[in-house]
């Protein structure tokens, strides 16, 4: 298959630009097929690995009663990283600020409702991070994130949203033993997984990434 088509081009550029953090518009009360997420974590594993080691492990989560005792423990995690922003409020908002207070209403929802996803996906690697040399970090995260990433424009592109979390990893060892998750395995995400309301998603505003870029030296754009 070439994929190198405009209409293909088209359809993966959509998917790549329109992958995002889905958090108000997860639906709640549609369940969502086991063989579902069991066929996107096999896209997934078709993603890059360090030295081929093939060492992620994703620990999916349905069970109501660890559901909800992850999401205490993720709720607890946003309340006091919440506390601690300074948020600009007033009739007199920039863009950015506005958006800024979008963002946070929507954390706010999902950590209100973290209970109530109908899966909880999260993506684990082997060996641990503590006191390794800055290679050997980008190495280990950098053999699960492509993947937990995969995993993410897969659901997309199956009508579900995802999104990307980490304030869990707050009380990590509390939840690997909520879970069973061996001593020596990282966990790298907590995805919330349902299926999406409404029909599509946009291409977000960011920064345009020429003002990012720089041409063989970090002075040159």
């Amino acid at each position: 298959m070439n994929l190198a088509t405009p209409e293909n081009l088209a359809v993966l550029d959509h998917l790549l630009t329109t992958t995002r953090s889905v958090r108000k518009r997860l639906d709640l009360d549609r369940p969502v097929e086991r063989e579902v997420i069991e066929h996107c974590l096999e896209i997934a594993g078709q993603a890059p690995t360090g030295s081929n080691r093939q060492g992620w492990h994703f620990v999916v989560v349905t069970d109501r009663e660890k559901k909800q005792r992850i999401a205490d423990r993720y709720r607890q995690a946003w309340y006091g990283y919440n506390a601690t922003r300074q948020v600009a409020t007033g009739p007199d908002l920039t863009a950015a600020e506005k958006q800024m207070q979008r963002v946070i209403s929507s954390a706010q929802y999902l950590a209100d409702n973290m209970q109530n996803v109908p899966v909880l996906v999260i993506p684990c690697i082997e060996g641990r991070p503590e006191d390794a040399a800055p290679a050997s970090q980008a190495g280990l995260y950098g053999s699960i994130l492509p993947a937990a990433w995969s995993l993410m424009m897969a659901l997309r592109a199956r009508g579900l949203g995802a999104a990307w979390t980490t304030l869990h990893l707050q009380h990590e060892r509390e939840i690997a033993a909520i879970l069973g998750i061996p001593d020596g395995i990282t966990q790298a995400a907590l995805l919330p997984v349902a299926y999406f309301k409404g029909d599509d998603f946009r291409p977000a505003k960011r920064k345009p990434m020429r003002d990012r870029t720089y041409w063989d030296s970090w002075q040159t754009k």
